[in-house]
């Protein structure tokens, strides 16, 4: 992503408000703009209004998942450009 990280713009999608505020607070703290959404249908609808730069996605979320927000968001012209990086809590590790 070149440019400064201030003119940079970051979606974070998270149904969980305290994982969503620290990303936020740690991107914000870094001179990135973010935007934030709990669920998979409104991070479709910020995307559709306003594209961001990157989407922090989380893969597990009620209703509409991150795989499948994922997949509508690419189906679009303006969101299939729009790098995405998913995240989960889940560990599934193998030991």
């Amino acid at each position: 992503m070149p440019g400064t990280a201030a003119s940079r713009t970051v979606l974070i999608v998270d149904d969980e408000a305290l994982i969503r505020r620290i990303l936020e607070d740690l991107l914000t703290a870094h001179g990135f703009t973010c935007r934030t959404a709990s669920s998979g249908d409104e991070a479709l609808r910020a995307c559709a209004d306003a594209p961001p730069d990157l989407i922090l996605l989380d893969i597990l979320m009620p209703g509409l998942d991150g795989i499948e927000t994922c997949r509508r968001l690419k189906a679009t012209p303006a969101g299939a450009a729009i790098p995405v990086i998913a995240l989960t809590a889940r560990d599934d590790a193998r030991r």
